[in-house]
C-alpha cells in the first residue's frame, strides 16, 4: 500500500494543533510506529455531526479515504453490534476507530512507562493495544473486547504491524484477572458505573484512566489512582466521549404508556444550560440524581428546536422532555413516570448554582467496594 507523503506528519501534528506542547513526545513516536491507516477497514462509516452520515471506500475513492485516516475524525466500523452492514448508513454505532485526537489524549494522562503490565478495556480496531504495545511491550500489554469478531480482525490488524499482545474475549467490566495486577488501566468506552472489579486488579499506585459518562450530559475523561486502602480516588481532568460499554448501554423501556401517565407544563430553565453550555451542571446533575440525558436538535418550518430526554437508567417508564424554541423564556415539559425526573433536575441545578457554579475540574471520584462517590473539590465533600 502506497501511503500518501506527509499524512503522517500531519495526523501527529493535528493531536496538538496549538502547538501546546502539553501532548508527550512519546505518544508522537507511538502514533509513527503504529499507524492508524492499518487499523481502519477498506470501508468505514462517517458521522459528522451537522450533516449526513456518509461512507469512505479505499478502493472507489483512496483520496477520500486517505483524507479521513489521517484526520482526527472518528470512524464507525460496526452498526448494531454487527447485525447491519455499514452500507445502511443508520443504526446504532457500536465499534469505531475513535478520533485520534481523543485516544492521544487519554493515553497523554495514563502515561504507560515501559515494561507496565497494561489492560486495554476495549480493543475495537487493535490500534489503542497497539500504541501500547509500543511503549510496554506487546507481553505487558491484554486487551479485552465482549465481541469475538472485532477481537479476532484486531488480532490481523495488530499482527500487520508485527505486534501480537494478549488479546481477550470477555466482557470488559470484570477486567482480567488471569493477567492482574496492572500498572495501567486504560478505557476505550463510555463508562456510567465504574466497576471495583478494576480497581480491585491494580497495583496500588496504579493509574486508570477511562471516558466517565455519569449520565448527563457530555463524557469526561477520568483519571483515577489506585490507593494502598483498596480504594481509587481522582478527578475529572477533560473531556472524552465514546460509545457505551456493552452492558452499561440504557435499555428502552418495554412497558405501554397511558395517556393519564403523561404530564404536560412549563419550565423557565432553558435545556442547553444543562447540555453544551455548562458541563460542570451536568457533572452536578448525574450526581445528584443519577439520571441520564440525551439530546436531539435540529430545523424545522418553524426554526432552530433542540430536545432533551431525561430518564432515570434503573426506571426508563420515568422520563421527562424539554423542548427548547428561539425566542421563549418558557419552554414546555412532558413527564411521565412514578419519579419526577425534570424536578429532581431543577433541584440539582439550583444546587449547583448555590454551591457557586463550579467549575468542571472540581469534580472528583472515589470507587470503593461499596460503590462509587461523586465529590466536590476535596474527598470529604461528597454529592
Amino acid at each position: 500500500m502506497d501511503v500518501p507523503v506527509g499524512y503522517m506528519e500531519r495526523l501527529i501534528a493535528a493531536l496538538d494543533p496549538h502547538g501546546s506542547g502539553d501532548l508527550a513526545e512519546w505518544v508522537g513516536d507511538a502514533v509513527r510506529a503504529v499507524p492508524r491507516h492499518q487499523f481502519v477497514p477498506d470501508v468505514g462509516l462517517i458521522a459528522p455531526r451537522d450533516s449526513e452520515p456518509y461512507l469512505i471506500d479505499r478502493v472507489a475513492d483512496p483520496a477520500a479515504w486517505w483524507d479521513v485516516v489521517g484526520s482526527t475524525a472518528a470512524i464507525v466500523t460496526q452498526l448494531d453490534d454487527g447485525a447491519t452492514p455499514l452500507t445502511a448508513l443508520t443504526g446504532h454505532y457500536t465499534s469505531s476507530s475513535s478520533s485520534p485526537a481523543t485516544v492521544a489524549d487519554l493515553l497523554n494522562v495514563l502515561a504507560p512507562e515501559p515494561g507496565m503490565r497494561v489492560l486495554d478495556i476495549g480493543t475495537g480496531t487493535g490500534w489503542t493495544a497497539g500504541l501500547l504495545s509500543h511503549v510496554a511491550g506487546p507481553d505487558r500489554v491484554v486487551s479485552i473486547d465482549v465481541d469475538r469478531r472485532v477481537s479476532d480482525q484486531a488480532a490481523k490488524n495488530l499482527a500487520a504491524v508485527g505486534l501480537q499482545p494478549h488479546l481477550v474475549v470477555g466482557d470488559g467490566a470484570r477486567g482480567c484477572r488471569d493477567f492482574a495486577p496492572y500498572d495501567r488501566i486504560h478505557v476505550t468506552c463510555g463508562i456510567r458505573d465504574i466497576p471495583y472489579a478494576w480497581v480491585k486488579q491494580c497495583r496500588p499506585g496504579a493509574i486508570i484512566v477511562l471516558p466517565w459518562h455519569p449520565g448527563f450530559g457530555t463524557g469526561h475523561c477520568l483519571r483515577l489512582e489506585v490507593r494502598a486502602d483498596g480504594t481509587a480516588r481522582g478527578r475529572v481532568v477533560g473531556f472524552a466521549g465514546y460509545m457505551m460499554m456493552r452492558a452499561q448501554r440504557l435499555r428502552p423501556d418495554e412497558r405501554p404508556e397511558r395517556d393519564e401517565e403523561r404530564r404536560r407544563y412549563w419550565t423557565a430553565l432553558d435545556p442547553r444550560a444543562l447540555d453544551a453550555l455548562s458541563a460542570s451542571a451536568d457533572l452536578a446533575v448525574s450526581a445528584l440524581t443519577g439520571l441520564c440525558s440525551h439530546t436531539e436538535s435540529g430545523v424545522d418550518e418553524d426554526g432552530e428546536w433542540l430536545c432533551m430526554r431525561v430518564s432515570d437508567p434503573a426506571d426508563p417508564g420515568s422520563w421527562a422532555t424539554v423542548m427548547r424554541r428561539p425566542g421563549r423564556t418558557r419552554h414546555v415539559v412532558q413527564q411521565a413516570g412514578d419519579r419526577p425526573v425534570w424536578d429532581e433536575v431543577l433541584r440539582a441545578y439550583v444546587r449547583w448554582v448555590e454551591q457557586g457554579e463550579p467549575s468542571w475540574s472540581d469534580f472528583g471520584v472515589t470507587v470503593m467496594a461499596e460503590g462509587t462517590r461523586v465529590w466536590l473539590h476535596s474527598p470529604d465533600n461528597v454529592l
